[in-house]
């Protein structure tokens, strides 16, 4: 009973890192809450409903998705906040709201505001053990995940791409006198930011086995008790606050029950780890 409950709760934690990886390198680059993340979410779930619907393909419901997602990223980055970025905090915040809120009511007049089923047939069977049942839309969570958190991982530590990344959150004005090209950095920050966020969606509507337009408004919140639990701007913070959160979710409502709702345990996991040491499970000296 606990191995499974255990695993369940991995898998649904790393859901949670991929919802709350965007916002973590968007804030661990420039200093910006970004809501619309979660509108990225929505739209993900969207885009990969449409490209498998077109096609019954999984891995081209998920390329599709997260690469058209991620180019919305880049274009907000550069349309929106790109020139805000002199502004105090409070502005971008803002606009970032505006974005979510303007992209569920985009949904909800182009697709409609009824939930759709999002029915997948995934190439591979469940994973049954003695003691252990593995569904088989946990593994492909679980591959996700590994998947993409190597390659950010890979991209942050090991290439020239994420020494300019690192050199651009430390100090961009510094960066840019050594000739790194900021913008670009940026962008690609969006970009990965978004897609994960994009995959992330389509693995909760293949999970739930639906999605519809207001499907984000609880991963805003539940996204930002997470990079604040997990260190602002720190992507290893934010993985472990997200098993965290996925992990205590799953044991109290295994063991204990819901006395509260779901969504509100990791806002209490937040207060108490946050009494405890105010500035998170990490500090902002490791970010990124």
């Amino acid at each position: 009973m606990f191995l499974q409950q255990l695993f369940n709760s991995i898998a649904i934690g790393s859901v949670y890192a991929l919802t709350s990886m965007g916002a973590t390198l968007i804030y661990g680059i420039l200093g910006i809450l970004d809501i619309a993340n979660a509108g990225a979410y929505v739209l993900g779930a969207y885009f990969g409903y449409l490209f498998y619907n077109l096609t019954g393909n999984i891995l081209i419901a998920f390329a599709g998705a997260m690469i058209l997602t991620g180019l919305l990223g880049i274009l907000i980055q550069k349309y929106v906040y790109r020139p805000l970025l002199s502004q105090p905090a409070y502005i971008p915040l803002i606009a970032s709201i505006g974005i979510f809120i303007f992209i569920e009511n985009i949904i909800r007049l182009i697709a409609g505001p009824t939930i759709k089923q999002f029915t997948v047939k995934l190439p591979f069977n469940d994973l049954k053990f003695t003691n252990l049942h593995i569904n088989n839309v946990w593994v492909l969570i679980f591959i996700v995940a590994m998947i993409l958190m190597f390659l950010l991982w890979y991209l942050l530590k090991m290439t020239k791409i994420g020494l300019a990344w690192r050199a651009t959150a430390q100090d961009i004005q510094i960066a840019k006198t050594m000739g790194i090209n900021t913008n670009k950095v940026i962008s690609l920050n969006f970009f990965l930011g978004y897609s994960f966020a994009a995959s992330a969606g389509i693995l909760i509507g293949i999970l739930y086995n639906s999605i519809y337009p207001t499907m984000g408004s609880v991963v805003s919140y539940k996204m930002l008790a997470i990079i604040v639990l997990g260190g602002l701007g720190n992507p290893f913070g934010t993985v472990v606050a997200a098993l965290l959160i996925g992990f205590v979710e799953t044991m109290v409502g295994a063991y204990i029950g819901f006395f509260i709702p779901r969504n509100a345990i990791a806002f209490v996991a937040l207060v108490i780890i946050l009494l405890i040491s105010p500035k998170g499970l990490f500090t902002q000296k490791s970010r990124i």
